[in-house]
């Protein structure tokens, strides 16, 4: 599998809790336009979307050792989508007044996240799967005092580890790589991923999650005036 040439080349932010924060409060973050698909993939059909299943997802930020990183969870072996890294999250309930009830919720059941520690500080656009979800991310601040061995568990059925990834990686566009693949003779098609490498973990991050993750990049970018709010790169 070769890489080809990166179409996601941007400035690194020095990410922080305030600038999240702040930029949640932009009029842009507020217009919640819906997140493209930065795959080098046929677009999701327009009845796909139309029937598409509701769902949210928690992007939740905690301090570990000062630094800030991002929680992930790695899906249990025994269901859909075995294996893959992603943000706890899942469909929308009838009982869930919204988006953040569902992600709070969903965050709760799969890794014991307390819904009262995580300070929300709003919601993106809508992301649509080739699957037939439709994904709203929730992003918010875990509350300190946190400690990722003694606040949370695993639901087994459903996670089978939970890791954080430094959030810097998340806002540098080195850090995406982008891969090829040949459907049939002339056709090529191409993906994204982030890898993160340390002593004691090997993970990667592919697939709907990190084109939410990119996509969260990209929101910041352009509420800071720093990229195009039509730009598609």
């Amino acid at each position: 599998m070769q890489p080809l040439p990166s179409q996601f080349l941007h400035q690194s932010i020095d990410i922080s809790e305030d600038l999240l924060a702040e930029h949640f409060l932009t009029d842009y973050a507020r217009t919640r336009s819906p997140l493209r698909n930065p795959h080098l993939e046929n677009p999701v059909s327009d009845a796909m979307k139309a029937s598409s299943s509701a769902s949210a997802v928690l992007i939740a930020f905690v301090k570990e050792n000062d630094e800030l990183k991002v929680l992930v969870t790695k899906r249990s072996a025994n269901i859909r989508f075995a294996g893959h890294i992603c943000f706890p999250g899942g469909k929308v309930d009838d009982s869930d007044h919204d988006p953040v009830a569902t992600a709070l919720r969903e965050a709760h059941e799969e890794i014991d996240l307390n819904p009262n520690s995580v300070t929300v500080l709003g919601s993106m656009g809508d992301y649509f799967t080739q699957t037939g979800y439709r994904i709203t991310p929730v992003v918010g601040i875990v509350q300190q005092p946190f400690s990722l061995t003694t606040d949370l568990t695993a639901c087994e059925s459903e996670v089978e580890a939970i890791y954080t990834l430094p959030a810097s990686m998340l806002f540098t566009s080195s850090t995406y790589r982008l891969h090829q693949f040949n459907v049939k003779p002339q056709q090529t098609r191409g993906y994204y991923s982030l890898s993160h490498d340390a002593r004691d973990l090997s993970i990667r991050v592919s697939g709907p999650t990190v084109s939410i993750m990119m996509g969260l990049y990209e929101e910041v970018l352009k509420s800071r005036g720093l990229l195009p709010a039509d730009e598609q790169k």
